[in-house]
């Protein structure tokens, strides 16, 4: 009898501690302030979703109403512009495919900047020119509000996963508010320096991821067409020394990996078209400061010159494909 009742004492005590944490989560959950988000595309729309997944409720907005719907579903405020995002919340994260878009998101008629409320933090994941970063920065500061870019890489797979990789320039004093929201939503957080650093670095990674998926797709052809296996010669690659990212985690030819837009006729992904606008960017800067690209140069050409044959909006491993048809000229 008595080993009944402390068997019963335990469970009571476990279910008391059980329901202690309950509370406790629910009072941690209840203390997330509003965050805002603006830009539901292929990459915000799963970022948001993640923010939700960890208790912090959102208000957000795209400029194409319809990308709203499914953040909505899972609780999310939607509002019409970036202004009525910045009036409810006080830590804005933009996701937005350019310069331009960015620039107006910010600094237009109805943008965050119009009623950002002093102290504010706005981070945006954008990947843009440094220059661009640095100005919004400025902006932000004769508002009362703290700007920092912090751009990603991993893709949407990451972004669905919560496994981005987050580089962040700013005020490092600001960084750990930053990472705070940023955790929710990646794996690695890297504070790289002022602001318009996190965009050298990733216009740095973009610049060789771009140089490293035409090198794999050129080799994957060049094999295939001395009668190798794709699949064979892909597990040759990936036990080698020419082993990389687009060889071992997102092989560009249809049929060696599943779960890649290769497999999926090229859809989904990172777009062609966004990658040529990456490649820009380092073209510009690698100008600006007088440094030798040549790959990239010739990554830069041969991706507009993607965008100018329909490829536009497949992903850019497409570009395997399309020297597919290159050499059938």
């Amino acid at each position: 009898m008595a080993a009944v009742l402390r068997g019963s004492s335990y469970l009571l005590g476990r279910y008391r501690k059980h329901v202690d944490l309950v509370h406790v989560s629910a009072r941690h959950m209840a203390s997330k302030t509003q965050v805002g988000f603006v830009g539901l595309g292929n990459m915000g729309n799963p970022m948001a979703k993640n923010l939700l997944k960890h208790g912090y409720p959102v208000i957000a907005t795209d400029v194409f109403p319809e990308f709203c719907k499914e953040v909505q579903e899972l609780g999310a405020q939607i509002v019409d512009n970036p202004a009525e995002v910045a009036d409810k919340g006080d830590r804005i994260i933009t996701m937005l495919p350019s310069s331009p878009n960015v620039i107006d998101v910010y600094t237009g008629p109805n943008g965050i900047l119009k009623k950002v409320k002093k102290g504010s933090l706005l981070i945006d994941s954008s990947t843009i020119d440094p220059a661009v970063s640095k100005e919004m920065a400025a902006a932000a500061e004769k508002q009362g509000a703290v700007f920092m870019d912090a751009p990603v890489s991993g893709g949407v797979g990451a972004a669905s996963s919560g496994k981005l990789t987050f580089m962040v320039g700013g005020a490092e004093e600001e960084f750990n508010a930053a990472k705070e929201l940023l955790t929710c939503m990646g794996s690695n957080i890297v504070y790289c320096g002022q602001v318009g650093t996190g965009q050298a670095a990733k216009i740095c990674n973009n610049m060789l991821l771009a140089i490293g998926m035409i090198g794999t797709s050129e080799t994957m052809n060049l094999g295939i067409r001395l009668g190798l296996d794709p699949k064979l010669l892909a597990k040759i690659l990936n036990m080698s020394s020419g082993r990389c990212w687009s060889s071992d985690t997102y092989n560009p030819v249809p049929g060696v990996m599943e779960g890649v837009p290769s497999g999926n006729n090229y859809q989904g992904g990172f777009g062609t078209q966004l990658m040529a606008k990456d490649l820009g960017l380092a073209q510009n800067t690698a100008t600006n400061t007088k440094t030798p690209v040549p790959l990239g140069s010739l990554a830069h050409q041969i991706y507009r010159m993607m965008c100018a044959r329909g490829y536009a909006n497949k992903d850019f491993s497409s570009v395997f494909q399309f020297l597919r048809e290159e050499e059938g000229q």
